[in-house]
This record gives structure tokens, sequence and C-alpha cells, in this order.
């Protein structure tokens, strides 16, 4: 690494407009993690305008999410050797360019293409925006603005339905993407202006082969679970693409293993709490996203809501989030994280179970009250659990920890979508009796029996989540009163 005299922290000038620079990184981390959600709302739209099946049009939003899974390591990793803030800033462009094209693709397969361009934008800037805090803020403020950007992502990842359903009903699905443009180029001319040069680089190689791999093993393993709910989980094709991703994912550890500058720090894993709090943040990510896929599609269609006022509905979420979460991670500083962790997971069992139980004729207040349950929740664990996953890894590991914490949530969100619509439309064919992949005109007993089986297993997602946190609470209670 090269050394220089002057800091970020010494200079006094970047010092000033050091809160002012965490603004322009949120708004592109709120907007690029809005973009892996935001189109859930438009599907039932998309899938009667362009006239194909739900299966078909999912890759909409799974496309996005996957591209940013191959290549954000990469980005994390050429982050470090061309400069954070140079990439954060090409990231900016290319996303809002991505934004652009979206809105002009009228045919499935130039919105998917469209899609990627906007993913990798996302992935630059997603890749090093935790890393260009830790060099710009000085330790005393660190934890608040990695506190702050935690919040952006977990209300952008979760707020996409309830912002998308007032856009779509409003305008039309292509202005969930163009009202990226202006927002993207007022950040951009204010990012040139307050983002500083970038001091520090690493001299290192980019590890091709680990990326590549990592790249492959991504693509082959998703495609292959998206592809399977449409030509089944048997066929040879699907069970081929699945062996690839397994091979290739071993092949990819046994490399970085060996690797002198690997893509991957595999040795941030070795720390039993790091782990933990990766793979609970994993779990909430996946049951969230059941939530996020199956919620807009039982509010327009078994509740017979508008897009507008599906979308007022779900915004409950996002309201309580953002309420709950700052408050919730300055409690964590007095009292510790993990009961709030495990009292936000409890709070999101119950509601997952409340949501599981809804029918085509529940009231909308209850619906609400399990959606903001939900909400509150994520709040109460979001932010502590994050707080839990910096502080376990050094400082000279925090860009990859935070490299590898967007990658889990970006899996999560695919993993959840994946899981979501594999439960629902195997459930939808074994009670129709035929192969379906798509809602059942007159016939909504199907889409219920689906639904109430996605929020069962997200309810007990949360619950194993739940379970892991209490043994970690128990154990962390137990060591303290052994060692006073």
């Amino acid at each position: 690494m090269s050394s220089l005299e002057a800091t970020y922290q010494e200079d006094a000038g970047i010092q000033k407009k050091r809160w002012l620079i965490l603004i322009v990184l949120n708004l592109f981390t709120f907007m690029s993690t809005l973009d892996g959600s935001i189109v859930n709302i438009a599907l039932p739209v998309l899938v009667k305008e362009l006239a194909l099946p739900v299966a078909q049009v999912e890759w909409v939003t799974t496309g996005y999410l996957m591209a940013i899974c191959s290549v954000i390591l990469f980005f994390g990793k050429l982050g470090d050797i061309a400069g954070k803030i140079r990439m954060f800033k090409l990231g900016m462009v290319v996303f809002t360019i991505g934004s652009l094209l979206c809105g002009l693709s009228h045919t499935l397969p130039l919105l998917i293409a469209s899609r990627v361009v906007q993913a990798v934008g996302a992935s630059m800037t997603m890749a090093n925006s935790q890393g260009i805090v830790t060099d710009i803020f000085p330790s005393t403020e660190r934890g608040k603005a990695l506190g702050l950007i935690g919040t952006f992502v977990s209300l952008g990842s979760i707020a996409g339905p309830s912002l998308g359903g007032i856009i779509v009903s409003s305008m039309g699905w292509e202005y969930i993407f163009w009202v990226n443009v202006p927002i993207g180029i007022l950040a951009i001319a204010l990012g040139w202006k307050v983002l500083p040069k970038d001091l520090v680089r690493v001299k290192s190689g980019i590890d091709v082969p680990g990326s590549l791999l990592f790249a492959v093993f991504i693509v082959s393993l998703f495609a292959g679970l998206l592809l399977g709910q449409q030509l089944g989980y048997g066929d040879t094709r699907i069970i081929a693409a699945l062996s690839a991703a397994v091979i290739t994912f071993i092949v990819f550890l046994i490399v970085e293993q060996r690797s002198a500058q690997p893509l991957l720090q595999l040795t941030l894993f070795r720390n039993p709490l790091f782990s933990l709090s990766i793979f609970c943040a994993f779990l909430v990510f996946v049951s969230n996203f059941c939530f996020n896929i199956i919620a807009p599609f039982y509010a327009q269609n078994m509740l017979n809501m508008s897009p507008f006022d599906a979308g007022f509905l779900l915004m409950l979420y996002p309201i309580c989030m953002v309420i709950v979460a700052p408050l919730s991670g300055a409690l964590s500083d007095k009292i510790g994280s993990e009961l709030l962790t495990f009292a936000g997971l409890i709070v999101m069992v119950v509601a997952q179970f409340g949501l599981a139980r809804l029918h085509e004729g529940s009231p909308v207040m209850l619906v609400g009250v399990w959606i903001a349950m939900l909400g509150i929740g994520s709040g109460m664990f979001g932010s502590p659990n994050n707080s839990l996953i910096m502080s376990t890894v050094p400082r000279t590991q925090l860009g990859s920890a935070g490299s590898v914490n967007s990658l889990v949530r970006n899996v999560g969100m695919v993993v959840g979508i994946t899981l979501a619509t594999s439960i629902l439309f195997n459930v939808m064919s074994s009670k129709a009796g035929y192969r379906v992949t798509g809602l059942v005109e007159g016939r909504p007993e199907l889409f219920l029996s689906g639904m109430h089986a996605v929020f069962l297993t997200s309810s007990g997602i949360c619950l194993l989540s739940a379970l892991l946190t209490g043994w970690r609470l128990f154990s962390s209670r137990r060591a303290k009163s052994l060692s006073a």
C-alpha cells in the first residue's frame, strides 16, 4: 500500500464537507438498492403490457441482482487498486445511463440488457461506498456514518414496491427507471464537486481467475434456480447448470486459498461473530424478499387494489423501518446489539406468520398491521446487526467486509425471489393438477395456497435466524458472567 503523509482526516476542507459527501454516497446507495426491488410492483403491469408469463418477467428483477452479485467483489478489489472514489464516480455515470436505457426498452431482452448495464454501475458504487466512509470519517464518527449507510441500504431494499406502486400508477412503468436520471445527474454534479481525489491505492494485481470463477458460479447457480421454475428441476439442462455452480464454487474456494492476492478474504469467516451476523443478515434478506415479490400480487390481484393504493399500503414497511432503525442503532450503543437483533427477529416471525393467515377478504387494516410489524422488526434488527458485522472486523479489512456484506445482501434478495416463486408455483401447480407459472384467472384460491406456503416458509427462516441470534446472546452473556 502506498503511504502518503496527508490523510482525509487531516484535510480541513474535506472534513468540512464530510457530511455532504455522505449524502452523495447515501443517495446512490439508496437508488442502487431501491432498483433491486422497485420493479416488483410493476411486474403485474409488465406481464400485461409485454404479454409474458410471470416466470419470464421476473428476470427483469433477478437479472439486475444476478449481475450485481457476479461483479461486486471484482469492483471492490478494483476500487482498492484504481481508487475507490474514482470507481464510485464511474459507477454513478454508468448507473444513470442504464436507468435511461431501461425506460426506453420495450422488449424483454432489451430491458434485461439495460438492467445489466444499470447493475454494473450499481455494483461499482455499492462495493466502494463503505470503504470511502472508512477513509474519510474519523474513528469517532465512523460507526455513525456506516450505520447511516446501512439504514439507507435497508430502506432502499424494501421501499421499492411502495414507491414503485405510486410511480407506476401515476406516470407509467418507464418512470420507475427514468426517475433515477435527474436525481443521478444531480448526484453526479454534486459528487464531482465534493468527492476528493483518491489518496491511497493498493499495489496489487487483479485476481482474474477468482473473478471469472465467481461470476460463472453466480450466473450458473441463479440461472439454474430460476429456469428450473419454467423447465422443471428434473430437466438435464437445469441439473447441469446447478452441478456447474457447485463445482465452480469449490474450485473458486481452492483458488482463493492459494492466491496471494485473493478476490475474497476467506480469513474474514474465521471470526464466528462476523460469520453468524452475516448469515443472519442473509436469512433476513431472503425472508424480506419473499414478502417483496408476493405482497404486490396479493394487494393488486386478491384485494383488487390499484398499483397506487397498493403502493401506499406497502409504504407502511419502509415508513416504520426508517423510524425504528435509527432509534435501534442509537439504543444498541447503550445496551449492545445482540438483544435488539433478537427482539427484531421475534417481531418479524410474528408478522410473517400473520401474513400467512391472510385471505381474499382480509381487512386492509389487518394487512397494514402485519406489514407495519414487519417494518418495525426489520428496523430493530438491521442497524444493530450491521454494527456487529463491521465492529468484528479489523480496520485493514473493512473494505472487504463491506463488499462481502453487499454481496450477501444481494444474494439474499435473489434467493428470496427464487424461493418465493418456486414455492408459489409448485403449490399452485399441485392444487391445480397441472404446471402453473403465473396467476390463474378465476382461481384465487390457487394463489392464496401458494402465498400461505411462502409466508410460512419465510416465518421459519426468520425463526431460524432468531434461534441463532438467541444462542449468540446467551453465549455472550454467559461468557461475561463467567469472566466477571
